[in-house]
């Protein structure tokens, strides 16, 4: 048995970080298969897809799907009788926020859609009954940004946020707004941007229909579609799920998880995902359409969001929001708790050598054991406890287990 636990603790711990390293002096190289397996589950996109399953990301997904089919259509809703009677004599902004919805949720709006353009046009106004039904579809919009806040911060590993829940609602209503806006705006941006490339074109003399102005006029609308997607993955996981990311690797995450919607938007609208086909069975059941694109949706944000955990963990970068002071008080109590288990596993060690001891040796081994429990009642006085460790960060300072 170690003469000193406290001593033996520590030599445990530094024991233990070596080893973290991974790096033996002698390691064994795999070769052949083995070799190639291992390079491949190194890789971090590999190990992103082995956080996701771990973390029950296709779960969470399926969640997310179930609340934002309701979403969806409430916000839709929502949106229309609220601004419906000041866009109802504007057909054009009306087709462009429709294209505007479409390109976010690609089939939901339109002649051949799940919602028709006239039954949202004529939704215009609001009644006492109407706003009753209209608190309860949003609420129900707010729902599908906790579910998705929580399992953001499944992925980073990271309890629920722990605010009180008016707050938390208040925050996520603001939230629901700010994506309604964020529709509005790219229909804006789209209609600003057709103007000015037509008169831009009409300028140098270029046909709108020729092929060149086609290509310009789509690449324009898919990098409009990729910022707005950048900026509203990059809100839900800095400002809706509260997690401190690096700006570097926020957007890096966020840029991926763009990437990913506009591929997927991109398949949609070529009938490869999401679509019921000529399939008279399936015709009446356009939703499930919808439901596949939203669950790939939902996967995609949450794939971008485990490549951003993993990177974090890679780099030992803490996704909370702890300071300094937080950070060396934590650091403290896991040291002291490690410590404790050294000196509990030392002393059952000595107690079975006691136990199986004869003559002087076993009672050596029990004043070895008396003085050893004395040491470790007083170097536990002399720790604080963590209530004080947090009322005085200073403490940790001159406390045994900072050492």
């Amino acid at each position: 048995m170690a003469r000193n636990p406290d001593a033996q603790a520590v030599k445990d711990e530094e024991s233990s970080t070596t080893a973290m390293g991974a790096k033996p002096a002698s390691p064994e190289v795999p070769t052949g298969f083995a070799a190639i397996v291992a390079k491949i589950m190194a890789l971090r996109i590999v190990r992103t897809f082995m956080h996701y399953a771990g973390e029950g990301g296709a779960l969470l997904a399926a969640g997310m799907t179930y609340q934002a089919v309701f979403a969806l259509f409430a916000a839709i809703w929502v949106a229309f009788s609220v601004l419906g009677f000041v866009i109802a004599s504007d057909v054009g902004l009306q087709e462009e926020i429709f294209k505007a919805i479409n390109s976010a949720v690609p089939g939901v709006v339109g002649e051949t859609g799940l919602i028709q353009p006239s039954a949202l046009t004529a939704s215009s106004g609001l009644t006492w009954t109407a706003a009753i039904a209209l608190v309860g579809l949003l609420l129900t919009a707010v729902g599908f940004l906790a579910s998705m806040r929580d399992a953001i911060r499944r992925i980073f590993d990271m309890p629920p946020l722990a605010a009180p829940i008016v707050v938390q609602k208040l925050k996520d209503l603001g939230l629901a707004l700010g994506f309604g806006a964020v529709v509005l705006v790219s229909a804006a941006l789209s209609v600003v941007s057709t103007a000015a490339l037509g008169f831009a074109f009409e300028l140098v003399g270029i046909d709108r229909e020729s092929l060149f102005a086609v290509i310009v006029a789509r690449t324009i609308g898919y990098l409009i579609v990729f910022a707005i997607d950048l900026a509203t993955l990059a809100a839900a996981f800095r400002i809706l799920s509260a997690i401190k990311i690096p700006p570097k690797r926020l957007f890096a995450g966020a840029a991926i998880g763009a990437a990913a919607l506009g591929a997927l938007k991109a398949a949609v609208t070529l009938g490869l995902v999401g679509g019921t086909g000529a399939n008279p069975l399936l015709a009446g059941f356009a939703i499930l359409g919808l439901m596949i694109f939203l669950n790939f949706a939902c996967q995609a944000m949450l794939i971008s969001a485990s490549w951003i955990s993993v990177g974090m963990k890679d780099n030992a970068i803490d996704p909370r929001s702890l300071s300094d002071e937080e950070l060396e008080v934590e650091h403290a109590t896991k040291l002291e708790e490690a410590r404790r288990l050294v000196a509990r596993s030392n002393l059952e060690k000595a107690k079975e050598e006691y136990r199986n001891a004869r003559g002087f040796r076993k009672w050596r081994l029990r004043r070895q054991i008396e003085s050893d429990a004395r040491e470790e009642a007083k170097r536990r006085e002399a720790v604080p406890t963590d209530a004080e460790m947090e009322s005085d960060p200073r403490l940790k300072k001159d406390a045994p287990s900072t050492r």
